[in-house]
């Protein structure tokens, strides 16, 4: 009975939006006017999911213990207050019809906890990037665009000097093509959980690069305040988050979301057992 009349006021929370009855002064750029933004640009990325909104609740998550630190960041971040780093969120306001059923549910879910929080700390004056830049298959109901999203994607890093910050389990660009146009590809590998304990020996490792190199961080909630310190310290950074994972079912063609197998490999053995040689090879720095 309560699942029921939960779903029943999310769909009437998300009725009033799309019907435009309760007010929305939040504006969300779609997946193609953000990567076009990206690409013409050298703007940096920091994303927002559904998480790190509900870090700003106070909530803990599966991989990041909340605190008031945190949630005290994360409002900052989504103020929005730069120019030229590019804050994307869930383009969830105006219409969820270009949804698949399950996700359709979720985001209304989402909406009628959290709409709230958008609306007190999202800045009305900004237009904001699209959160499904980096989670543009599973969520669509037509997923005819999603290969010319993706090739845009990899365009963002075509010829560029790589660097993948990441969790132990993540392997941006292992057994797929994602990272196979870089110039070259380095990383920086993370504790799997709690990552913003860490933030100093991530920052630290980091800055040990050229600001030539061009950042892209999976870090989870962490990756938000990288992302922002290394931006103000003058390098391009994209928090891509599970970009990989997406991709991943995208090329596999899956119909539902599925585990994958690499990110059960942790440790050097491990890896080697699975053959990931160059991955090995790529990485500059265990944390």
């Amino acid at each position: 009975m309560k699942r029921k009349i939960k779903d029943i006021l999310a769909a009437v929370t998300y009725f009033l939006y799309e019907k435009k009855i309760l007010h929305n002064s939040i504006k969300v750029h779609s997946i193609d006017e953000t990567l076009d933004e990206l690409l013409r640009t050298e703007k940096s990325m920091v994303r927002f999911g559904d998480g790190e909104i509900v870090m700003i609740k106070g909530k803990n998550l599966m991989l990041q213990q909340a605190s008031p630190e945190i949630a005290t960041g994360l409002a900052s971040i989504l103020g929005y207050q730069y120019d030229d780093l590019l804050v994307t969120i869930p383009g969830i306001f105006d219409t969820l019809s270009d949804h698949r059923k399950e996700s359709k549910q979720f985001w209304m879910d989402h909406l009628l906890f959290c709409r709230k929080t958008y609306e007190t700390y999202c800045n009305p004056n900004r237009i904001y990037g699209t959160t499904f830049v980096s989670r543009c298959y599973y969520y669509a109901e037509d997923r005819s665009n999603c290969d010319r999203w993706f090739e845009k994607v990899k365009k963002l890093w075509e010829n560029k000097d790589v660097v993948v910050v990441e969790g132990t389990k993540t392997h941006n660009g292992v057994g797929n093509d994602l990272l196979d146009g870089a110039k070259s590809v380095e990383r920086i590998i993370c504790p799997p959980k709690d990552a913003y304990g860490s933030i100093d020996k991530i920052l630290d490792a980091c800055k040990q690069y050229d600001k030539d190199k061009l950042f892209l961080l999976s870090v989870g909630v962490a990756a938000k305040f990288i992302a922002l310190e290394l931006f103000q310290q003058g390098y391009r950074v994209l928090d891509i988050g599970n970009m990989d994972l997406e991709y991943e079912w995208f090329v596999r063609g899956v119909e539902k979301k599925i585990p994958l197998e690499k990110h059960d490999v942790v440790g050097i053995e491990a890896n080697q057992a699975a053959g990931y040689n160059e991955y090995l090879k790529q990485i500059k720095c265990w944390l």
